[in-house]
């Protein structure tokens, strides 16, 4: 008897009726001779109207209270897929994030998971039971609440899936598994059957909502294999594990894309060796992840350049503004309405030119390349938000990535 973890979404709890039907996707793994561990989200817009809630209360509410606030939407649905489970003669139990033993660092809204407890889990898989725990929360050494981010149920369940050694980790969603693009938006798009660990993280981290990069991460380190798959349809998702089959040999895999990007440019730093580190160490302290970075430098002073997620950019003036004595620039521009699409695969790394054939699709399509970042498996580049949809679809279709579901 092996230990199956499964993960459900928000949209596929987001009512009753599905919850029911995720509770007949659980009997059927159990009697497969499985035991099950079911990670839910909070149904459907829980976590949204919570927090709207807290906004008409306060327009920066304590993050302490927000993680205690938003952990209840996932107690509602552990507790009724419990109910459900048992209604329908299966022994089931819900745990809540720390009930379940997961411990985490001392940062409230994005918490990093340390350690899980798997003991009591564990307990009651052996006693024949299915476990259901909530997603997306842990707690502190201080015995805080806290959460993980968006997306972090991913996380949750794959980390227990790696706690209780599982056999696998399987991530039940709204889509069918991972596309070459966001089926959503580019009608084309196309499922891939399998994917490496590596093309995985640089998707998520690029945009693709489909898993959290942690989960990612968890995964990798653990050599646990993922399936995404339908939580409604009943067919074969997309395999997430080390080696794939490259039985269509695509250099580029996906494209992600993400809106809301906001370029920030610290003009005037004194040209120095710790410059650079000092700045970038000082928001690394409130929390705000940079992404692409570019630097310029001119008559011993040292312009820089670097992305951030729009929704940070007053979070990130504020530090700024608040150590420029120690910082010493002269001042600092913003350009919002910007999003970064990148391309992504394994290919990449033996098939020189890619990103030139990127730049010139870019190009013929009148779109301009405001920041450029790359790694040995992707590019990505920074637009117009407004152009965003029009890079993709082009880029999408310019590396022959439409067609029928393909291997990576």
């Amino acid at each position: 008897m092996g230990i199956i973890v499964q993960k459900f979404g928000g949209t596929s709890v987001g009512s009753v009726e599905r919850i029911l039907n995720v509770a007949e996707r659980v009997i059927e793994e159990k009697n497969r001779g499985n035991n099950v561990v079911v990670v839910v989200s909070a149904m459907g817009k829980t976590t949204d109207q919570l927090v709207s809630l807290a906004k008409e209360i306060s327009s920066s509410p304590n993050k302490r209270e927000m993680d205690m606030l938003l952990t209840t939407g996932e107690q509602v649905t552990i507790s009724l897929l419990a109910m459900a489970l048992l209604e329908k003669g299966h022994d089931a139990v819900s745990y809540t994030g720390w009930q379940a033993g997961i411990k985490t660092e001392s940062v409230h809204g994005n918490a990093r998971i340390l350690d899980i407890d798997p003991t009591r889990v564990q307990s009651e898989l052996n006693q024949g039971r299915i476990v259901i725990v909530a997603g997306f929360q842990g707690l502190t050494e201080s015995a805080n609440i806290s959460t993980l981010g968006r997306g972090g149920s991913d996380t949750t369940a794959v980390a227990l899936a790696a706690a209780l050694k599982a056999d696998k980790c399987d991530i039940y969603t709204d889509v069918t598994g991972v596309y070459t693009t966001d089926p959503r938006y580019v009608k084309t798009a196309r499922k891939l059957l399998s994917v490496s660990y590596d093309e995985m993280l640089e998707l998520a981290n690029l945009g693709a909502g489909v898993l959290h990069p942690r989960a990612v991460e968890f995964a990798k380190n653990y050599s646990l294999p993922l399936e995404v798959r339908s939580s409604m349809e009943r067919e074969t998702g997309t395999i997430i594990e080390e080696e794939v089959k490259m039985e269509q040999n695509l250099v580029v895999r996906g494209v992600a894309f993400e809106d809301e990007i906001t370029r920030v440019t610290v003009l005037g730093l004194p040209h120095s060796l710790t410059s650079l580190s000092t700045i970038f160490t000082t928001l690394a302290k409130s929390h705000l992840n940079v992404d692409i970075i570019i630097q310029s430098t001119t008559n011993e002073k040292t312009n820089l350049s670097f992305s951030i997620k729009s929704e940070d950019l007053e979070e990130t003036l504020a530090v700024l503004e608040n150590n420029k004595e120690s910082l010493q620039y002269e001042g600092i521009e913003s350009e919002s309405n910007l999003a970064k699409v990148s391309i992504v695969g394994s290919g990449m790394i033996s098939n020189p030119g890619v990103a030139a054939e990127m730049f010139e699709v870019l190009a013929n399509n009148d779109i301009q390349v405001k920041m450029v970042s790359t790694s040995e498996i992707k590019v990505s580049t920074v637009v117009e938000e407004s152009k965003m949809l029009q890079a993709v679809e082009a880029l999408h279709e310019a590396f022959e990535l439409s067609g029928k579901a393909v291997h990576s």
